[in-house]
């Protein structure tokens, strides 16, 4: 007969323990595992909500409507003005930055308009465009905030010259009036260089009751005006102001003389040129080497001693163009145009 020890059973009980507590060990690394996949998919879905905001926005799935029943019209001066800015080129903006900065606000297209009042103009900004992408990205980054602090109902429409023949900015200006007159009933016209920020935002983006001259102090000329008549950079007339003068100018290829003939045209109408004063008109130049195919044109000072007979018929009149594509992104409407160039 075969007798079993019955006091070795207390073993059983410590084997027990041992398990329970690599269950207890195991349970708690699961735990703390799940809570790390938790935070991590957290962090994916709030960034996936992000980028999807983002491609809302960039679809177009809304646009400034017109729901201005019972507002008042904008202050004449806007009350978020900050004044002075720092402009630096030295950081490199993206356009995923400047994307972040304004996606709260703008819409398809780079379109806006205050939802608080009832914005006092309605602005077509105009930039000339070639191959300027890291300047767009800086004019992007800083103009959207500074737009909005304006409460302005604006647009950009970046006009991009096709192919690689003579620049002609000009005329390109001039695609954009026409270009921007189709999308909405805009009443003032602001022309920009890429290349071109504002150091105030005092300094509005508006037209008045004369052509303005915004960019009257440049960093590149010393802060002031290089001559009295100079009308380069950044401007801005209402629609009766351009019409008036028959647009700008088409036959001035390549670099120089366009806007000398654009200030003629506003006087030999009879309007004068107003401007901000020199601390408020402030603008800072991104510095680059002159662009292939936009080299000074040596007939183009010839031309300034025809403006009073040629304005007539050179201008919207005689415009010929073919849009070859219109792009909606979210910051900007850009688009493609063939401009019969020279090569």
């Amino acid at each position: 007969m075969l007798y079993y020890n019955t006091d070795i059973t207390f073993a059983l009980p410590k084997k027990a323990s041992i398990t329970e507590n690599a269950d207890k060990v195991l349970s708690e690394n699961n735990k703390t595992t799940q809570q790390q996949q938790e935070q991590e998919i957290k962090q994916a879905e709030d960034k996936e909500e992000k980028l999807d905001n983002l491609e809302k926005k960039e679809e177009g799935a809304q646009k400034p409507g017109d729901l201005t029943e019972g507002l008042k019209p904008c202050p004449d001066f806007p009350p978020n003005l900050v004044g002075p800015l720092d402009v630096n080129f030295n950081v490199r903006h993206t356009m995923e930055d400047a994307k972040e900065l304004a996606i709260d606000f703008i819409q398809e297209g780079g379109r806006y308009k205050p939802s608080d009042c009832v914005a006092l103009q309605k602005v077509a900004i105009i930039i000339p465009f070639r191959n300027r992408y890291e300047h767009l990205n800086h004019w992007l980054y800083y103009l959207h905030p500074i737009l909005k602090r304006q409460q302005v109902d604006y647009g950009v429409y970046v006009i991009n010259q096709d192919g690689e023949g003579v620049f002609n900015r000009a005329k390109l200006l001039n695609v954009g009036y026409v270009e921007a007159l189709k999308e909405y009933d805009y009443d003032c016209f602001l022309f920009s260089d890429v290349d071109l920020i504002p150091m105030d935002d005092r300094n509005l983006c508006r037209c008045f009751e004369n052509p303005r001259h915004l960019a009257v102090a440049m960093d590149k000329f010393n802060f002031a005006l290089p001559y009295n008549t100079y009308f380069g950079g950044v401007s801005s007339l209402s629609k009766d102001q351009f019409l008036k003068i028959n647009g700008f100018p088409n036959t001035f290829w390549g670099w120089g003389g366009e806007d000398d003939d654009i200030y003629s045209r506003i006087i030999f109408r009879g309007m004068s040129i107003s401007r901000p004063d020199y601390l408020t008109g402030k603008y800072k130049m991104a510095k680059h080497n002159r662009d292939l195919h936009n080299e000074p044109n040596p007939a183009n000072p010839n031309k300034l001693l025809q403006t009073q007979w040629t304005m007539d018929k050179d201008g919207l009149n005689t415009l010929e163009y073919t849009v070859k594509k219109i792009e909606k992104d979210l910051l900007y409407t850009f688009i493609t145009v063939d401009i019969n160039a020279p090569a």
